[in-house]
């Protein structure tokens, strides 16, 4: 016998020692590979919500004063509540012309646009919620049928509210034409509130972004000249 040699003891604990590390070296691996998956779905699912975030906060901080009188060119009003926007056939939860678009060489249209946010039915009928959908209008002359582009935002949202700051109180209705609200000039600030369907872990978002652009007047400017006379 080969003094040398091992023996089958000490092959058997060589082996043992072996798959216990294997084993841990798996458990470990597969650990980090299910925590590689959940941080990928987390930050799957709040990108669309931060992209959402940052375009909707810019469209409101860009948002035009409304013109006097009944013809709008190349601008309109700021609306909040249910309403009908022209072009779209489902209710808009807000209408608005803001200076956000961006001017190209294959684009004849300047930096002002009209952009709405809506609810639609799911393009995945099986996924819990509604859409939020972005539509834009370019071509601000007028036209008896615009022509709009829809973006889609994200999706699973329950409910959406805008609200508007009066200086006072919040509104949850706004309308710059008088038709359907006393709010004549744009709001100081907009509070936009997201409801999560599905999901009853999801805290709701609720941010306020305030509005600087000046608000118009009825009011008709007088210059007054003092001379001397000879």
């Amino acid at each position: 016998m080969d003094a040398s040699a091992f023996t089958l003891i000490e092959m058997i604990l060589a082996i043992g020692v072996a798959a216990i590390v294997i084993i841990t070296i798996c458990s470990v691996l597969f650990a980090a590979i299910r925590l590689r998956d959940a941080t990928q779905d987390l930050v799957d699912s709040e990108t669309p919500v931060d992209q959402t975030l940052v375009i909707m906060g810019r469209d409101l901080e860009g948002s035009m004063t409304p013109t006097n009188g009944t013809t709008k060119v190349l601008s309109g009003d700021f609306r909040i509540g249910n309403i009908t926007s022209l072009g779209i056939s489902q209710p808009v939860s807000i209408e608005m012309f803001t200076s956000t678009g961006n001017i190209t060489d294959s684009k004849p249209w300047g930096d002002i646009q009209r952009v709405t946010y809506e609810l639609r039915d799911p393009v995945n009928p099986t996924g819990p919620g509604r859409d939020l959908v972005r539509t834009v209008t370019r071509n601000l002359m007028p036209v008896a049928t615009p022509d709009t582009e829809d973006q889609w935002m994200m999706s699973g949202v329950q409910s959406i509210t805008f609200s508007g700051y009066d200086g006072t109180q919040w509104w949850n209705t706004w309308d710059t034409t008088g038709m359907t609200s006393v709010n004549t000039n744009l709001p100081l600030a907009v509070k936009v509130d997201i409801q999560f369907a599905g999901n009853n872990n999801a805290a709701p978002i609720e941010f306020i972004v305030p509005v600087d652009s000046v608000s118009r007047t009825n009011r008709t400017t007088t210059t007054t000249t003092t001379g001397t006379g000879t």
